[in-house]
């Protein structure tokens, strides 16, 4: 009987590009940084209760694209929608929130946050409002109103301070909307503008630069003051009086002049020459 071996596996880890990646390192200088994108992204759910209005969710978010210490972008889309349409067509029913959120996470796991994409998932299915966290290494939240990014901290204080159950519209839009301009005027990494969308089962509406608070404002630099708008006490009005003393030198065969500030002696000038003084006053 042939003995039959089986080939192992490949597992653990792969340095097949080590040699690659220190000749690539070397060669440019060292090895490339991941790029810290500053923003400020929230959502809240509201509706239903007491309220009488349709259940759904409030996303927000800055416009402000960075690139390091720079301002890339000033108006960057940052809402995005899908409605997993081929998903719905391959499973033969509606998709759920629920099932984007986990293929997100499911994908950003594998890479271990080497993707830095720090996400906010929102929608209503049959199930109702839903809205998720998504961290880059693959970490899930679910709660009723959530904040990502650099300006996260900012945004959370007016959620704590200002969310209450079964919100309105009108209050969900505007406590998003004051949310995204408090990390806006509070972290560096956020600016612009403000967009806000709302989701509810009958559909979706996206307000884009719902809120521009940072609307540049063009500096005038014709500036026109009525004779009188300055006051003044008293006038005192003075002569000018100014001293010019020239001294002129006649030697043989040339003539030189020179101006000085201090007056010379009439007299013999320099050289041994004949001087001429003369002091002109205004």
């Amino acid at each position: 009987m042939a003995a039959t071996s089986a080939q192992p596996a490949n597992v653990g880890f792969d340095f097949s590009n080590y040699a690659r990646n220190e000749f690539l390192g070397a060669k440019l200088g060292g090895q490339p940084r991941a790029t810290s994108t500053g923003t400020t992204i929230v959502g809240l759910k509201f509706g239903g209760g007491d309220s009488g209005e349709e259940e759904g969710v409030c996303l927000g978010a800055d416009t402000r694209a960075t690139g390091g210490a720079i301002v890339a972008d000033k108006n960057c889309e940052k809402l995005i929608s899908s409605n997993l349409e081929l998903h719905s067509l391959s499973q033969g029913r509606p998709a759920r929130v629920v099932t984007a959120m986990t293929m997100l996470k499911q994908y950003l796991y594998r890479y271990q946050g080497h993707i830095g994409a720090y996400l906010v998932v929102g929608g209503v299915d049959a199930t109702g409002p839903q809205l998720f966290t998504v961290h880059a290494h693959g970490s899930t939240d679910k709660l009723p109103y959530v904040t990502m990014g650099s300006g996260s901290l900012a945004a959370m204080a007016i959620f704590e301070s200002a969310y209450k159950e079964n919100m309105t519209r009108k209050e969900a839009i505007d406590l998003v909307a004051r949310a995204i301009r408090s990390g806006v005027f509070n972290d560096l990494g956020s600016g612009s503008n403000v967009d806000v969308c709302v989701i509810t089962k009958s559909g979706t509406e996206t307000l884009r630069n719902y809120e521009k608070p940072n609307e540049r404002v063009h500096k005038n630099r014709d500036y026109k003051f009525r004779r009188g708008t300055t006051a003044w006490l008293k006038e005192n009005v003075r002569d000018l009086i100014a001293s010019e003393t020239v001294h002129v030198t006649t030697g043989a065969g040339k003539a030189q002049a020179g101006f000085t500030d201090k007056p010379v002696g009439r007299g013999e000038g320099p050289g041994g020459e004949e001087g001429m003084d003369l002091d002109v006053q205004v």
